[in-house]
């Protein structure tokens, strides 16, 4: 056989060529010749590749690179190439030496897997399966579970094979059982299924919980109940119900759906109406109420439509030949369809759907109470559901008062006694509704009120029947001390005291009983229980107001007096507020003047004790007393008190009532006074200058145009007149219409001062010293200026800036002076607190004003305001009204004149 000339070595081939033969057992030579002729045609380089492994037939390098090419040829050939079998071949000779690299068997079985040649590929992973070693059997399952999950390889082949893969691997079942279901295998799919759910040890390598292979498990028996058998499937789905919290519904349904599947329409029946009454989410009973429900209507369709089915198959036979009615058979059909086709059978199915609706409340009801047996609200419910049936009612009620623990209860229990009880009473069976109520008191409830609620319903039944005997006695039962024999007793059982034993000092019974005896009792009868509770100490405001009240409607009122002082030294503040109120109103309305004394000793002691945030309604009080019968100084003294004892934010709203009572009674110069103590008393700044600008407006009223100035310069100082230019915009309009030139000059002269001084101040001091409502603190304020690093000179001038003025001094150029103006210097003087601008020059008039040929000038007068004088004055002028002839034969004679009779003489003059 002739060697083609392409095949023999080319004259650049030579070098490799003596080298190797020099050294044919040298991989490097071999590969480096491989590489240098990777250009070359695939036949010479396979020539090459078989030459090296004819002398290095152990080399996996070699071997590997060759088949690999060998697998790059064939790559874009079909499967039925003849080249396929030469690459089949090279592997066949490689695995003789290469039988224990995995690499090469893997290649191997892909491209016989690729091929579809069913037995070889098959036996040759056996044969890699045998030849490598067990630690390196996992990279031939993998492909070979691939090649037994293919069309065209017999079932029965690729169950051998999982079977054996699962005992190299038991972890992956989960994978044999996906290929099961997918085969249509269902009951081994089922068993293996079963068997993982009932190994512990079991851990899914997809991250499968138990409980959704449980679910797949029971989806698998349900859908595919025919496939499978041998198992017992109500007794697993019921395991998987038992196990499982959050999807019980759903294996419910799943259990109904097999018996539907198995033709057992009655027993799903019952599987729903079991898990209807067993589920305790309502989540779990709606799925299966939906689910019973459509299987209801799909029977009554089916039921239906056969129906109609039968009435055709009647119409035929009745077309048959008389004789054809002693046919056995067809005899058969008819009886059949006589005793399961009942014309009454649709109307049947459609009342079982029109039940299992109507049913729907109370299944749904008894999931919760399943929930919280102990849940009052929802007993009450149910009993809801059954009205129109007291039978029912009775039972339900019966059923809860028995369920329902005391301890446990979430609710009111003491209401479903109350209502049991009221069922009885409404269907006129009072007997029956006593012994209700009797057992209901003696249950020991979580709290007093409770039971009291019991007592007093029951005598309010007992009221409802015309038997006040009885529902007095009950309520006197109800309150009666426990025996020391009962005490002792439950002392020596060690357990919590029942409400029982604390009964008898609940308020609202006691608050009951004593409603009672005063609408069915007697006088006496009702203060007993009145005092009854004072000693018990639980008493409160409102009914010892009420005890009050009923003995000044019988006139014991110095009894309801005590009572009230009772009141007051027991409660304190602010429960004690009313009650002060009260009393001293109502002990002025009885004694007024005549007990004056012990009703101020009442009021001096009522404002020693209240707190300062209470006081001022007692003040009031207070004052007016004195007004109404006591002396109008005493009145002022009220007012005065009061304005140092209420809370600051009061203190403006007190001083304006006591200014307001000041004018009407003495006067309105008495006012300037108290505009003057108000200022002086450490209000807000904000209030004031709301007080200053009401002075300002007094004394104009009054024609003090020099102290209204003043009054204008003081309050000046806590007005920033970039912040708060309403001051500064009266001060303006008041020079405008009463000032000249100097005042107005020095009221801008004083504005720009206090400017500088907010800006400089607020510039260098920290914000939080210089609130408004607040003086800053000069430590303080020196302490932060030293850290910001200011110089001591600079920081005495800030603090001569910072203390309190008191001078105001303004100090003008003398020698300055307009003709025609009176010159306004303003000097350091103090006038109760207030800065005053005086003016001491001489003022020089002309010397022709002396002259005796001026015009006299007529000087008009004014009417004095009659509220200078004050409510005294007016009323001591309605006394003397009649007593002018006396006054006029007084005067002639002599006598005294009196203030009052000058300014009455100089009113008439004037006015005449």
């Amino acid at each position: 056989m002739s060697i083609p000339q392409e095949f023999y070595p080319s004259q650049e081939d030579l070098p490799y060529e003596e080298e190797l033969l020099r050294n044919p057992s040298s991989p490097k030579l071999w590969w480096r010749y491989l590489v240098a002729r990777t250009d070359s045609p695939r036949a010479k380089r396979f020539t090459i590749y078989e030459r090296a492994l004819k002398a290095l037939p152990g080399s996996y390098k070699l071997w590997h690179a060759f088949l690999r090419e060998r697998l790059e040829l064939v790559r874009p050939l079909p499967v039925t190439h003849r080249e396929y079998q030469k690459l089949n071949n090279t592997f066949e000779r490689a695995l003789v030496t290469m039988h224990k690299m995995p690499r090469i068997w893997v290649m191997y079985l892909l491209t016989l897997t690729e091929q579809k040649l069913v037995t070889r590929t098959r036996r040759t992973f056996d044969r890699a399966l045998c030849s490598l070693p067990a630690t390196q059997h996992d990279r031939v399952w993998e492909p070979y579970l691939v090649f037994v999950g293919q069309k065209g390889v017999p079932i029965e082949t690729s169950l051998r094979v999982y079977r054996r893969y699962l005992k190299h691997d038991p972890s992956h079942v989960e994978d044999f059982i996906e290929f099961l279901v997918n085969s249509g295998l269902w009951q081994e799919a089922a068993e293996r299924f079963f068997g993982v759910l009932n190994d512990d040890r079991f851990c899914s390598i997809k991250g499968k919980t138990k409980r959704r292979l449980w679910l797949e498990l029971c989806d698998l028996l349900t859908q595919h109940a025919d496939g499978v058998s041998g198992l017992n499937v109500d007794a697993i789905i019921r395991g998987g119900i038992r196990k499982s919290t959050d999807e019980v519904g759903r294996l419910w349904i799943a259990l109904a759906s097999y018996y539907i599947r198995r033709n057992l329409t009655e027993k799903a029946r019952d599987v729903f109406e079991e898990g209807m009454t067993t589920v305790g989410t309502v989540r779990d009973f709606s799925e299966i109420f939906d689910a019973y429900s459509q299987f209801e209507q799909i029977m009554l369709l089916q039921k239906m439509e056969g129906e109609g089915e039968g009435n055709g198959e009647e119409d035929e036979d009745n077309d048959d030949d008389k004789d054809d009615r002693l046919d056995v058979a067809k005899i058969g059909r008819k009886l059949k369809r006589f005793w399961l086709s009942d014309d009454k059978e649709v109307e049947l199915r459609m009342a079982q759907i029109e039940c299992l609706s109507d049913r729907r409340p109370e299944l749904a009801n008894s999931v919760l109470l399943r929930q919280n047996p102990h849940n009052v609200e929802q007993w009450r419910r149910r009993v809801k559901l059954f009205e129109g049936n007291p039978t029912k009612q009775i039972l339900t009620y019966t059923e809860a008062v028995r369920t329902v623990d005391p301890m446990k209860a979430v609710g009111r229990l003491h209401t479903l006694w109350v209502a049991f009880a009221k069922l009885y009473e409404d269907h006129k069976d009072v007997v029956n509704a006593r012994v209700i109520f009797d057992k209901a008191v003696q249950v020991n409830y979580k709290t007093v009120d409770n039971l009291a609620s019991v007592w007093c319903e029951w005598a309010e039944m007992e009221l409802r029947h015309k038997n006040f005997k009885g529902a007095l006695e009950l309520v006197r039962r109800a309150t009666a001390e426990p025996s020391t024999v009962v005490k002792r007793r439950v002392a020596a059982d060690g357990n919590e005291k029942p409400v029982q034993i604390k009964l008898h000092k609940s308020l609202w019974l006691w608050a009951f009983y004593v409603d009672l005896e005063e609408s069915l009792g007697t006088l006496e009868s009702t203060r007993a229980v009145y005092e009854r509770i004072l000693d018990l100490r639980i008493a409160t405001p409102q009914i010892l107001m009420n005890y009050a009240m009923l003995l000044e409607e019988h006139k014991y009122f110095e009894d309801a007096f005590k009572v009230y002082e009772r009141g007051v030294k027991i409660f304190k503040y602010p429960h004690v507020k009313d009650i002060w109120v009260t009393y001293l109103s109502k002990f002025v309305k009885r004694f007024g003047k005549s007990k004056l004394d012990r009703a101020r000793e009442l009021f001096e002691h009522a404002v020693e004790v209240t707190p300062a945030e209470s006081v001022k309604p007692l003040y009031l009080q207070y004052a007016k007393l004195e007004e109404d019968y006591g002396l109008a100084k005493r009145a002022m003294k009220v007012y005065d008190q009061s304005t140092r004892e209420v809370p600051p934010h009061e203190k403006l709203s007190m001083y304006e009532i006591y200014i307001a009572r000041a004018a009407e009674i003495f006067g309105v110069p008495r006012t300037r006074e108290i505009y003057k103590q108000a200022i002086e008393s450490g209000l807000p700044d904000k209030d004031v200058k709301t007080m200053c600008m009401k002075y300002v407006e007094l004394e104009k009223s009054l024609g003090e145009i020099d102290r209204a100035r003043r009054v204008f310069i003081y309050a000046s100082q806590f007005a920033d007149p970039r912040s708060d230019p309403d001051i500064w915009n009266k001060w303006r309009e008041f020079e405008v219409n009463h000032g000249n030139e100097d005042t107005f000059g020095e009221m801008l002269r004083i504005k720009r001062s206090v400017s500088a001084s907010y800006s400089r101040t607020h510039f260098i001091l920290p914000e939080y010293l210089m609130q408004k409502d607040k003086q800053p603190n000069l430590d303080e304020a020196m302490e932060a200026l030293k850290k910001a690093g200011v110089p001591e000179d600079e920081m005495a001038a800030l603090e001569k800036q910072l203390l309190p003025d008191t001078s105001n001094t303004a100090t003008k150029d003398s020698n300055r002076k307009v003709v025609g103006f009176v010159s306004a210097e303003v000097k350091s003087q103090t006038e109760g607190g207030l800065k005053v601008a005086a003016n001491h020059e001489d003022i020089e008039l002309p010397e022709e004003s002396d002259s005796e040929d001026d015009e006299r000038v007529d000087v008009a007068q004014k009417d004095v305001p009659s509220a200078v004088f004050g409510g005294l004055v007016r009323k001591r002028e309605e006394g003397d009204n009649g007593d002018d002839r006396a006054a006029t034969k007084d005067t002639d004679d002599g006598g005294h004149i009196g203030a009052l009779e000058r300014i009455k003489r100089q009113r008439r003059g004037a006015m005449v």
